[in-house]
């Protein structure tokens, strides 16, 4: 009987291929990455400036997170155009939510990084269920064939 070599990473792995939350934040994490990255690269090393670098990295980072969150975290099947039609208007939505709660909070005298943790965890907790059950929800067909009994028990 042979043990795994690396039991602590194929725990990790089961928990990611297994959780939709961990690889809703995992994505989350890289987009983020690609964001700033994209940003520093564009403003620093290319010096753009930063009115004009900051929408392309986030537009880049944008169409990352929704490709992934597609295909990697919710693997859906759904028509690609209503998704990311409604991805864009979901991105709308934080984008003016974010705005309110950041500037509301500094208003009251706390500092704006507060409000804009706070809008990120607001934005981050309600985009986790819509993109599962509205952006990227599953018809019966394709739940049914990706359900956790047949696809994970496979993977066993």
């Amino acid at each position: 009987m042979q043990q795994t070599r690396f039991p602590l990473l194929k725990r990790l792995w089961a928990l990611v291929a297994g959780s939709s939350v961990v690889k809703f934040l995992l994505v989350g994490g890289l987009s983020f990455a690609i964001d700033l990255g994209t940003l520093a690269l564009l403003h620093e090393a290319f010096h753009i400036d930063l009115w004009i670098a900051t929408p392309i990295a986030f537009i880049i980072s944008l169409l990352f997170n929704f490709i992934a969150q597609r295909s990697f975290t919710f693997r859906s099947n759904s028509r690609r155009d209503a998704s990311f039609i409604k991805y864009i208007a979901l991105a709308i939505v934080n984008t003016g939510a974010t705005d309110v709660i950041v500037n509301v909070i500094a208003a009251a005298g706390l500092s704006y990084s507060i409000g804009k943790v706070v809008s990120t965890v607001l934005t981050m907790t309600w985009n986790y269920f819509l993109y599962r059950h509205w952006i990227f929800k599953k018809g019966k067909k394709e739940a049914l064939e990706t359900s956790p009994s047949s696809t994970d028990a496979a993977r066993d």
